[in-house]
């Protein structure tokens, strides 16, 4: 903690001194921090059970995504909330580093991504990550996890095998279904979870033409991440694509908004 201390004194002396309205820690090693800063702290983390208040807010991010990625989706909420512009700068402290992130134009503000469905994307992103890594029985898997507007999604959408979660009441949020919905990735189709974490369907066709639609993403992406941006352009739903070659995408309003390969990532932390 002595070090963290040093680093964190550090780090708020730096954002005084370059005028940065904002700190961000990223899972700090207590919950017990004392900081003395005029501006916002956004403090990052899983199980941290800081009290929130109008200078401090939390956000549950799981750092297996890469401190990058982390960083981006940091940018995107407080850019989304009005709580910094494009071009300013915000200091962010580790366990044992410090740096300064600038936050870029094309950074997406991306609404109900945080407010709604943060501890589910999160879980998700964390199956995800370990589908990516592991495979299924060490065989690559690929698959879509669409997330909330479930009424509208299903509208536009069909079953492509029986459904095997019809008439259970599983969430996504229990830890014990995570074995679960590995099993089930190999199914062709798109697993349906609602804004609560329940997991509705899987095995899902995702019945939206991307050609009559106005998507923006790269060329030689397939027909998983055109289904997948197309789906988030005719409702409010957020899709996680996972490739066969590992990539996750997170698509939202047609629009990639975070791009991360687990096998290629550093050890940030």
């Amino acid at each position: 903690m002595e070090l963290f201390n040093a680093i964190l004194k550090s780090g708020v002396e730096l954002a005084k001194n370059i005028g940065a309205k904002v700190i961000v820690l990223v899972y700090p090693p207590s919950e017990n921090i004392d900081i003395e800063f005029p501006g916002l702290i956004i403090i990052v983390g899983r199980e941290l059970d800081v009290k929130e208040g109008k200078k401090i807010q939390k956000l549950p991010l799981p750092m297996s995504i890469g401190l990058e990625n982390l960083l981006n989706l940091v940018a995107a909420f407080l850019k989304g909330k009005g709580m910094i512009e494009s071009g300013e700068k915000f200091v962010y402290i580790t366990e044992n580093s410090i740096g300064v992130k600038v936050v870029k134009e094309n950074f997406q503000a991306v609404e109900g991504f945080f407010d709604r469905y943060e501890g589910i994307v999160q879980r998700v992103l964390e199956i995800a990550i370990e589908l990516s890594i592991e495979g299924r029985e060490g065989r690559p898997v690929g698959t879509i996890f669409v997330i909330g507007d479930t009424k509208e999604v299903m509208k536009h959408s069909h079953q492509l095998v029986p459904n095997p979660f019809k008439g259970h009441k599983i969430n996504i949020m229990n830890p014990k279904v995570k074995p679960i919905i590995k099993e089930f990735s190999f199914l062709d189709g798109a697993f349906i979870i609602s804004s609560t974490g329940r997991v509705v369907a899987a095995g899902r066709y995702l019945d939206v033409d991307p050609k009559k639609l106005e998507i923006d993403i790269p060329q030689g992406l397939g027909s998983r991440h055109l289904a997948s941006a197309a789906i988030t352009k005719v409702t409010k739903a957020i899709a996680i694509t996972l490739s066969e070659s590992g990539v996750i995408r997170v698509f939202k309003d047609g629009k990639i908004i975070l791009e991360y390969n687990p096998r290629l990532a550093r050890q940030y932390f």
